[in-house]
């Protein structure tokens, strides 16, 4: 009896299913739907994004701001409809460049990979930066002056922070960006209606008379505004820590761009209308914020803004990060990276070594830009920019893989080819607009695009003359198991779903 029991309970060996996933390590359906969405609008940072976006897409455009953000807002979600395809039938940590690979094949999937890279990194480092710089103010205004240091200070710490909570697990990591990130959000809303009711009726239709820019501006405008929305797609990088990921995260990616969508629209409105009001600049302004609630008088509404600021950066910061670990987790597993960087705690079921590599360099590179005299705002708009190319490059790549991918599965409907297809070609127009208006207006952000590119063409050389199997061995996602077909694991997990 207790050898039938034995046969029973033992998982057969089935044809063509492997014993063991590539993504093994990792935790498995450790997560629901809330932490999923917790990554999204984590890596979102709508808080922040929401009141420094306005600043930086008026300095783009002089004005506009709501017809830029009405296209990125548009854009994403065809990013979105073309994400969705491959989320619906495959786990993927890599997330985009794993999609990108299964359509386009290897070499465009380390293109996607490498700009995947740069944009979880950078916009990681943004995060450490504003935290630091937003922390910085609130300290200066406690009487503790701390010079050019405190925002450096800041940046070390809150590096030291997202390690921590990142070390310990998904869940945990998930959920304190949530919460951060929803007291957040009610401060600023709080704060929004307080300044709209102060608002003339002349600025309030100000923002929705204002004239087209030029081509160039508006394409700029458009992808500064689209860095408001990048990190929404990070969730398909929680595929196998997800139960039911085939329903959770494309759910996820559709309300997560619904919601702060609504959101940015109405924080631009009430900034450009609140700087209309009082007489205030907006462009490149990192104080509007501030000096909205003070000009309103409630001015300690400011404070607990830039507060509720600082947290939400610290929150996009580790959620980018969660994202960024796996992707080098992943390609650790394929081998394009030391393979000591695949490996997972066992423990907790986390990237550790990834995350070990990773946190260093983006702590130190804020710091060495801080450090040689830029101004905490100035970094930020750098990092903003670099991160911007890297994942709108691999928008853009996703969405052309697409088609492709349905077309070779046999799934291809008209629809989803022409969103996909249109989204594509859009996106490399901006791109390149893009690029030029950057190189007018922040020269050493572009010197710093145009290093990362050189590093990542080298690389890419350098693989396939050298290591040219592993590169075609890129596409690794998380396969069902024998386990997970018969095994009590998987009627265990069954009944949790």
């Amino acid at each position: 009896m207790r050898a039938l029991n034995r046969a029973i309970d033992a998982p057969p060996a089935v044809d063509a299913v492997p014993a063991t996933s590539p993504m093994a390590g990792l935790k498995w359906r450790a997560i629901g739907f809330v932490d999923v969405l917790a990554q999204s609008v984590g890596a979102i940072a709508p808080t922040a994004a929401a009141a420094s976006t306005p600043a930086l897409v008026v300095g783009q455009t002089g004005g506009s701001l709501l017809l830029c953000l009405l296209l990125a807002w548009l854009l994403v979600g065809g990013v979105s409809a073309a994400i969705k395809q491959f989320t619906q039938r495959m786990r993927a940590p890599g997330s985009l460049y794993t999609f990108t690979t299964k359509g386009l094949g290897p070499h465009a999937g380390f293109a996607a990979a490498f700009a995947l890279v740069v944009g979880y990194g950078f916009v990681a480092m943004f995060g450490l930066v504003g935290a630091g710089m937003y922390a910085q103010n609130l300290v200066s205004t406690a009487g503790v002056h701390s010079g050019g240091w405190g925002a450096a200070a800041g940046v070390a710490l809150f590096g030291a922070v997202c390690f921590v909570v990142l070390r310990r697990g998904i869940r945990l990591s998930a959920r304190v960006t949530l919460v951060v990130e929803l007291v957040a959000v009610a401060l600023m809303l709080t704060l929004l209606g307080i300044v709209l009711s102060h608002a003339d009726a002349a600025a309030l239709t100000r923002p929705v008379t204002a004239g087209v820019p030029s081509p160039g501006h508006l394409a700029a405008g458009t992808a500064v505004a689209m860095a408001a929305f990048v990190g929404f797609e990070s969730a398909a990088a929680l595929g196998r820590e997800t139960r039911r990921p085939f329903f959770a995260i494309p759910r996820t990616m559709r309300w997560t761009v619904l919601a702060v969508g609504f959101a940015y629209l109405a924080s631009m409105y009430i900034q450009q209308v609140g700087t209309e009001t009082f007489g205030l600049p907006l462009a490149d302004n990192d104080l509007a914020m501030t000096q909205l609630a003070g000009h309103s008088g409630v001015p300690w509404m400011g404070r607990l803004v830039e507060f509720g600021q600082a947290t939400s950066l610290v929150a996009c910061a580790i959620a980018s990060l969660t994202a960024l670990s796996r992707v080098l987790f992943t390609l650790g597993r394929e081998g394009v990276l030391p393979a000591a960087v695949g490996w997972a705690d066992p423990l907790r079921g986390t990237p550790l070594v990834a995350l070990a590599a990773v946190i260093p360099v983006t702590v130190a590179v804020p710091l060495v830009l801080l450090g040689i005299g830029w101004t905490p705002w100035h970094t930020m708009s750098a990092l903003l920019v670099v991160s911007a190319v890297g994942y709108l490059t691999a928008y853009t790549l996703v969405c052309a893989a697409a088609p492709a991918f349905l077309r070779r599965i046999g799934e291809l409907t008209p629809r989803v080819g022409v969103v996909a297809s249109v989204a594509a070609a859009v996106l490399a127009v901006v791109v390149g607009v893009y690029l030029t208006v950057v190189a007018r207006t922040q020269t050493l952000a572009l010197w710093l695009v145009l290093a990362l590119a050189g590093i990542g063409l080298g690389l890419y050389l350098w693989l396939r003359l050298t290591r040219r199997s592993r590169l075609a061995g890129m596409g690794l996602f998380d396969e069902t198991t024998a386990a997970d077909l018969l095994g009590a694991d998987t009627l265990e997990g069954a009944g949790r779903v």
